[in-house]
């Protein structure tokens, strides 16, 4: 019997926040693998806030997804068929899978994985593309001191999560930024941050004030608009401030609001930089020893959001941006 793949492709490029209608359920036929091609079961897909971007038409880090064709998603599953000869049936692997059920990819673009290490849908989050990101931001791009002030905003998510955790780790004093008393409750009392900023019922610029009274020595941004505003307003002197996302503008139907107090930089001999974690591909092996590591002592504490269904995907996303999740967001195929 022949296997049939289910997966979404996009349809049309979203006006403001991306509906069903945006993307096509389709079925069609598994396509056994070709030449050095791997044919992979996927079981759980990474949902990331990225994917709004690259919905859209335009020049960014990566080529848009095209449309009718398969959204691009990470995921994790199991090869039931190889033509390549560094991959055999029931390995477990990473990639680019896409938002469906089957994928066939080049043998080239996976990498092996262990669930006997760590759960797979934990190589999706601290041990994948957002712990990645958290790390090379954080100690490449922000390159904390002990003893100095970090602040994370996005705090309770896949990466300001794991980026508040590294600082701590590094002997830094974390003040992360999130929405509501869960969240806040989270990052302060199982995750180890010193303090918690809700941006839902807190005056932000008031509360750094509070929080960081000799400044921000790093600022780790995750959202962008007011509160990255908010964050200017406190920097300390030689302040790095790293940019890895702004989730308050990806579905604006509006220009991108810009920051209105960037001449802090300047009185402050600060810099503002901007991170993209595909430029670091090559350390990648080296910071998940690192991390995996930090994670057997109980360093690190990792927490996925799973949903269960591939036909929710359209649904399931949306959860990132109206500040649903708590963790990393994950959806589980099956």
């Amino acid at each position: 019997m022949t296997q049939i793949n289910h997966q979404f492709r996009l349809a049309a490029r979203p006006v403001g926040m991306p509906k069903r209608t945006d993307w096509k359920y389709v079925e069609e036929p598994v396509r056994q693998p070709g030449d050095n091609e791997v044919l992979v079961k996927t079981l759980y897909l990474s949902l990331d806030p990225a994917m709004r971007g690259w919905m859209n038409e335009g020049k960014s880090y990566i080529a848009p997804v095209e449309i009718d064709a398969v959204m691009r998603a990470g995921g994790v599953g199991k090869v039931i068929a190889s033509r390549h000869p560094d991959f055999k049936e029931g390995d477990e692997v990473y990639g680019t899978l896409g938002v469906q059920e089957f994928a066939t990819v080049q043998g080239k673009t996976l990498t092996k994985v262990d669930s006997g290490l760590a759960p797979l849908p934990v190589y999706l989050g601290t041990l994948g593309m957002p712990g990645m990101t958290a790390y090379f931001g954080l100690l490449e791009v922000g390159k904390p001191q002990p003893g100095q002030t970090v602040v994370v905003s996005g705090a309770a998510g896949a990466v300001g999560s794991v980026v508040g955790q590294i600082a701590r780790i590094k002997g830094c004093r974390v003040v992360g930024i999130a929405g509501g008393e869960q969240k806040c409750d989270y990052i302060v009392n199982q995750l180890g941050f010193d303090a918690a900023i809700d941006y839902k019922s807190q005056d932000v610029k008031k509360a750094l004030r509070e929080h960081c009274p000799n400044g921000i020595d790093v600022y780790f941004d995750n959202v962008g608009g007011d509160i990255l505003d908010a964050a200017l307003t406190r920097l300390a002197r030689n302040a790095r401030i790293v940019i890895c996302g702004a989730i308050s503008q990806y579905n604006a139907t509006s220009a991108v609001k810009g920051p209105s107090n960037y001449m802090s930089l300047l009185v402050n001999r600060a810099s503002m930089t901007g991170m993209v974690v595909f430029d670091y591909a090559d350390r990648y092996a080296d910071a998940m020893r690192e991390m995996a590591g930090w994670l057997a002592a109980g360093k690190l504490k990792t927490r996925e959001d799973i949903v269960t269904g591939i036909e929710t995907f359209p649904e399931t996303l949306l959860k990132l941006f109206k500040g649903e999740n708590l963790g990393k967001l994950v959806l589980k195929v099956a």
